[in-house]
């Protein structure tokens, strides 16, 4: 499952590529207790185990959703 993560004041966007265990209703709740203030940091873990905070002041926009396959770069046929 793939996280685009905007962020205030950046002209780029985070994309964090969860485990393959992830669950887009966990993440959906974790991102709620955020936004309602019950917590002041966006914490996910990467595939890697990597850990990424977004404080929720620098929070733009957040998308949830699957690998998209259609975003392509390059030369195709």
């Amino acid at each position: 499952m793939d996280i685009r993560i905007g962020v205030t004041q950046s002209p780029r966007e985070l994309v964090v590529e969860l485990a393959d265990e992830a669950l887009p209703e966990d993440v959906r709740a974790h991102l709620a207790r955020v936004l309602a203030g019950e917590e002041l940091v966006l914490w996910l873990t990467d595939r890697k185990g990597k850990q990424i905070a977004v404080p929720f002041a620098k929070l733009a926009y957040v998308e949830v959703g699957a690998p998209d396959g259609s975003r392509r770069i390059g030369f195709g046929g």
